[in-house]
């Protein structure tokens, strides 16, 4: 078949380390045009890779006719321009957060449907090797059911790792909406979801922003949650692990603890009451200092290449945000919010 047209809308660090470089791997892809209101960034690839470079997504959209974008852009920006491309009929893979309120998802979906093209959200967190095999080996009932958990994403922050720095967008709650939430939080609402196949119920949260300076972005949130299984446990954000960063889960069950993330060589260790012990090295997750594949765009592309339900519906993006929401929810009035009816 002919290749997959491809155009990046944003051509800041997540496109750079993460979508260019692997739809450059994947052989079912052509590079087609790189947008960018920075003009010189999306030149830039466009002079090393081939295609067109853009500063206006909807003259790109217009011009190339894409047959799927990337949205790689400001969190306020991802709503607008993923229901564009739909309209222009383009699959879209949509940075995390997938937009910034819940009827913005909501309208995102209605968009690709409307439209006949997928639209997938980049939720890397459920591809990571130690949380596949986290996940199988919870489906095994080894462990027996999940009682309560703890998981946590906590960083130095984007101005270790943005584009711009400490100039960059997250700083800035107009274009960002959400810090740390927005940034790491995300993540992990979707990877709990998913890996105990369990909806969140309730959420209490408190966030805020202790140390990032001249910004009003949530640099921290620290979350309780209720699943409707019954099962509680905590959410934690973070963009001031100035030393320590931390991508880990630990799951207390029935009849022992699975630790994931916790050690460095053995990623996956399950500990069972009766006293044993089995560690799986399974391949890293990935961190800002060691980048390695997040898996998303090959899993995008074949959902297009085989036309098939992408590995991360705009559905299950909505679903995860919604716990964010409801966290931030939670801050403002000071109560339990109920996530689901």
């Amino acid at each position: 078949m002919s290749k997959i047209r491809v155009a990046v809308i944003g051509c800041g660090s997540i496109a750079k380390y993460r979508h260019i470089p692997e739809y450059v791997e994947n052989p079912n892809v052509e590079l087609v045009a790189f947008v960018d209101p920075i003009i010189e960034r999306a030149e830039h690839y466009a002079k090393e890779l081939g295609g067109k470079a853009y500063a206006d997504y909807k003259e790109m959209l217009a011009e190339v006719k894409p047959d799927a974008v990337s949205v790689c852009t400001p969190n306020y920006l991802h709503a607008e321009q993923s229901i564009e491309a739909a309209k222009a009929g383009a699959h879209v893979l949509v940075e995390k957060p997938m937009a910034v309120t819940d009827e913005e998802a909501a309208a995102m979906i209605e968009a690709a449907k409307a439209n006949n093209v997928k639209l997938m959200v980049g939720h890397n967190q459920r591809f990571m090797p130690p949380h596949e095999k986290a996940k199988e080996i919870l489906k095994t009932g080894v462990l027996g059911k999940v009682l309560t958990f703890r998981t946590s994403f906590g960083h130095p922050g984007p101005d270790a790792w943005s584009i711009d720095g400490a100039n960059s967008w997250f700083f800035r709650k107009e274009e960002a909406i959400m810090g740390a939430m927005g940034d790491l939080g995300v993540h992990k609402s979707d990877l709990i979801r998913w890996m105990l196949d369990d909806e969140v119920s309730e959420v209490a949260a408190f966030v805020g922003t202790l140390d990032k300076k001249d910004t009003e972005s949530d640099d921290n949130a620290s979350c309780i949650l209720r699943m409707k299984s019954g099962a509680i446990g905590t959410l934690v954000a973070s963009w001031t692990y100035y030393k320590g960063e931390d991508n880990s889960t630990m799951l207390w069950c029935e009849n022992g603890v699975m630790r994931i993330g916790t050690d460095p060589v053995d990623q996956v260790i399950v500990e069972l009451r009766d006293g044993t012990v089995n560690k799986y090295q399974t391949g890293e997750i990935s961190t800002n200092e060691k980048q390695l594949s997040s898996f998303v765009i090959d899993k995008f592309v074949e959902s297009i290449v085989n036309d098939t339900v992408p590995a991360v519906t705009g559905e299950e993006g909505r679903a995860s945000l919604k716990v964010i929401l409801d966290a931030f929810a939670s801050q403002e009035t000071g109560k339990v919010i109920k996530v689901t009816e």
